[in-house]
């Protein structure tokens, strides 16, 4: 099997699920290997997402290391299973690589919901509206950087246009409606797609009130992708320095929870469709 030198987000989680199994066993790297036939650096370097699994030795690892989780195991095998080339690999040395695991980790989630309280969300934008939001960045992108970054912005949205649909959830804050990124024209161009998107079966955009005062969180932009089980649930933030991607446990019931809590304040999808028509109407 090949070597990488730059694993994917999504091929270093499998090597991390794998190592967590092995320790939650008691399982010692030169055990490990000798199931494998393999010495232990290249497990470790399999642990690390440098080499892939397939899903044959998944199911050794996980039967020695005395795992019961059926689904948990078959998720795992999946991820091993994939070998063909996303979309995404045709930005790859054009955009940085964090672009490129946010919109895999998209097309592989079961669900994905997202808050924001700064501009709409990125699935949801218009061409536009995303070339004015990249145009914002510090230190200013060149022109052809914020083209690259738009065109996959736009491809991201091929997730609403397969067969079988992302399941999509944003919260959007009322503050973030009434940013005029690239101007008035654009922002109520952008509000008027974000309805319409809205009305779409698989699509809810619920808004968060000002009335509702604080809320919990940082502030930050946060997407919450659900695996194919619970312990492959995926959180992702954005910084200033990129976006940066989480798993652990005590993180991704943090996140639940301040998305249980946006759910209960934000109004419904009718409601929520009203407002964004309103402040259009507004601009």
């Amino acid at each position: 099997m090949s070597t990488r030198t730059t694993p994917t987000e999504r091929q270093k989680r499998l090597g991390a699920e794998l190592r967590k199994m092995r320790l939650a066993a008691g399982a010692t790297t030169e055990y490990a290997a000798g199931l494998l036939g393999i010495d232990r650096t290249r497990l470790s370097n399999m642990e690390s997402g440098i080499r892939p699994f397939s899903p044959e030795r998944i199911r050794t690892l996980a039967c020695n290391y005395a795992c019961t989780d059926e689904t948990y195991v078959e998720a795992l095998e999946a991820m091993a299973s994939g070998k063909e080339r996303g979309w995404w690999e045709r930005h790859r040395g054009t955009l940085p690589a964090g672009l490129l695991d946010i919109a895999e980790l998209e097309w592989h989630a079961a669900r994905v919901r997202t808050a924001q309280v700064m501009h709409a969300p990125g699935l949801l934008q218009t061409e536009e509206y995303a070339r004015a939001v990249f145009a914002a960045v510090l230190p200013p992108l060149s022109r052809l950087e914020i083209e690259l970054r738009v065109a996959h912005r736009i491809e991201r949205q091929q997730v609403f246009e397969r067969p079988h649909p992302l399941s999509y959830i944003a919260y959007v804050h009322e503050a973030a409606l009434r940013m005029p990124y690239g101007g008035r024209g654009a922002t109520r161009q952008q509000l008027k797609h974000l309805a319409a998107q809205s009305e779409r079966e698989n699509i809810d955009v619920l808004v968060i009130p000002t009335s509702k005062g604080g809320f919990p969180g940082a502030g930050h932009a946060l997407l919450y992708a659900d695996g194919l089980v619970p312990q492959l649930d995926t959180v992702q933030l954005d910084s200033a320095h990129g976006p940066e991607f989480t798993h652990a446990e005590a993180q991704l019931t943090k996140y639940r929870a301040h998305l249980d809590w946006m759910d209960a304040a934000a109004m419904s999808p009718e409601a929520s469709r009203d407002v964004i028509h309103k402040i259009a109407s507004e601009l």
